[in-house]
């Protein structure tokens, strides 16, 4: 049979715009636009019904969006290779294109899987870059300015495809099973942003033009956050919005607001500086578990292994997943979480330092919980901040979030403790974060809202110095230093120079800030 047509595989790019694999494609014959659901991902513990509902919604927009320029979305359900073969059977192809991802170890095995298939069918597969993560990296010297290069190139206009109905036809496009015939459980998530590509664009404008001044001050508190930051995580993690495209909007409100005068303006360039910064750090952390996948499943840093039960106290895990912990911050964080899909990092940070110290939990399946309920997972990000929140990567400060004291400080009038757990309606806004305090607690505790399942001082104490006892040692630090050689950015303060700094038993310097640089979710 004649190898007619090019399939473009859609994974985590779900757009036309600044499509590098759709516009090569393009290039070479009729394209089949291509999505695959696979119901042995949808099957992973890190996948949840909140994730397909955006994918869905992503779907019906983009495949509007192929019908635009000619040709619709073609959507399958089944394994990949075996979806692929059937297209060869029926109308042949004579090439695959799709992006690069960084995603889980289900994806990474599954894309051997996809390469070995076309080795053997002789069908050649062109993966494309879309992010400023770097296949196949060598070192990380310079890897600041390859991300500024790519993200300074023009983005790619979508082209103008020949309806395929022309030259292969009979070709049904297709339709999505329901959430319940893949097997995902009922999530309600009532609060969840939409997906698709028209949500992210309107996103993306009030953020730059609207919502965005507070920024700075505001990413911090929950009470704040949800409006103040840019909420374009989800969409970067889909595909929805290409990073180039926020990166090149960021960079030019900063030339505008450089460029005029007008009250506000000093916040506005501040608000835009730290955003475009953090843009930068989406792409480090994916780097790492680009270069290191074992990120997902086995710490960092070795020393580490063994220092947390590997199985978690189950009461301990479902007080926390539940909301439950008679902590009052971290339970108004978890639920709100529950109910939106978004966290701002700070919060993020402090559900999972909580979960790793003072619940004493291995972080591998608070990790898991947390992925359920990110709209924005992204596990090239997901997975090295886990791991950075938990003190297992050897690199970075052992940060131990007070719960009491983050409440006080992001949440001082207890609104939002008010608006999450409304068990403590009687409590006095004095104790609301400390409700065993109040006069009235045993009207309250234990009956409609629990006891804390820790003394929150004393479990920090204890966990400080457990983590702290693994770091002592020349060994140690070498092994950090090696870490840091691979992975850590070249502005967090500890030169290359840091290795032999360790092997001669000198301890290299770390970046106390460097665990508060960088938010997902920013």
């Amino acid at each position: 049979m004649t190898k007619t047509i090019q399939i473009v595989w859609f994974k985590k790019d779900l757009r036309i715009e600044d499509n590098a694999a759709l516009k090569r494609a393009s290039l070479h014959g009729p394209v089949l636009p291509l999505y695959v659901i696979e119901p042995d991902l949808w099957q992973q513990p890190d996948m949840a019904g909140r994730h397909y509902a955006f994918l869905l919604e992503c779907l019906s927009e983009l495949r509007r969006d192929l019908a635009a320029v000619g040709q619709p979305l073609v959507i399958r359900t089944g394994e990949v290779t075996e979806v692929l073969g059937a297209f060869l059977r029926s109308n042949g192809v004579a090439g695959l294109w799709s992006h690069e991802e960084t995603g889980n170890d289900w994806t990474f095995a599954r894309d051997k899987r996809v390469a070995a298939w076309c080795r053997a069918q002789g069908i050649p597969w062109t993966e494309c870059r879309q992010t400023g993560v770097i296949r196949r990296l060598q070192t990380r010297d310079g890897w600041a300015a390859h991300w500024d290069r790519f993200m300074a190139e023009a983005p790619v206009d979508p082209p103008r495809l020949s309806p395929l109905a022309e030259s292969n036809p009979g070709i049904d496009l297709g339709k999505p099973p329901a959430a319940s015939e893949l097997g995902l459980p009922n999530d309600y998530c009532p609060n969840r942003q939409r997906g698709g590509r028209s949500p992210a664009q309107s996103t993306l404008h009030s953020f730059l033009f609207q919502r965005g001044k507070p920024y700075r001050a505001a990413m911090a508190t929950p009470v704040k956050a949800f409006d103040a930051c840019s909420r374009l995580s989800p969409y970067l993690a889909f595909g929805s919005l290409s990073l180039r495209e926020v990166t090149q909007a960021t960079w030019s409100r900063q030339r505008d607001l450089k460029g005029s005068e007008f009250p506000g303006r000093s916040t506005w360039q501040a608000a835009m500086r730290s955003f475009s910064g953090r843009l930068h750090w989406h792409c480090h952390f994916m780097q790492k578990l680009e270069d290191e996948p074992s990120l997902e499943f086995r710490n960092l840093h070795p020393a580490y292994e063994g220092l947390r039960p590997a199985q978690p106290d189950r009461e301990r895990l479902e007080a926390w997943q539940k909301g439950e912990t008679g902590l009052p911050f971290v339970d108004a964080c978890m639920r709100a979480l529950a109910a939106t899909g978004w966290m701002n990092f700070r919060m993020r940070a402090m559900l999972m330092a909580v979960a790793s110290y003072h619940l004493w939990l291995d972080w591998r399946a608070p990790g898991l919980h947390l992925a359920r309920l990110f709209t924005d997972y992204e596990p090239g990000i997901h997975w090295p901040q886990v791991q950075m929140q938990s003190g297992t990567t050897g690199i970075n400060t052992i940060r131990i979030y007070n719960p009491v004291k983050q409440g006080l400080d992001q949440d001082p009038e207890g609104l939002f403790v008010r608006r999450w757990v409304p068990e403590l309606k009687d409590i006095a806004t004095a104790h609301v974060h400390e409700p065993w305090k109040a006069d009235n607690a045993g009207k309250v505790l234990g009956k409609c809202y629990p006891f804390p399942v820790v003394d929150y001082l004393e479990a920090a104490r204890e966990a400080r110095d457990k983590v702290w006892a693994v770091r002592k040692g020349q060994a140690f630090r070498g092994a950090a230093a090696d870490i840091q050689s691979k992975h850590g950015s070249r502005k967090s303060g500890i030169a290359m120079r840091g290795q032999e700094k360790a092997r001669r038993g000198r301890k290299p310097r770390i970046n106390p800030d460097q665990a508060d640089l960088f938010g997902p979710n920013s």
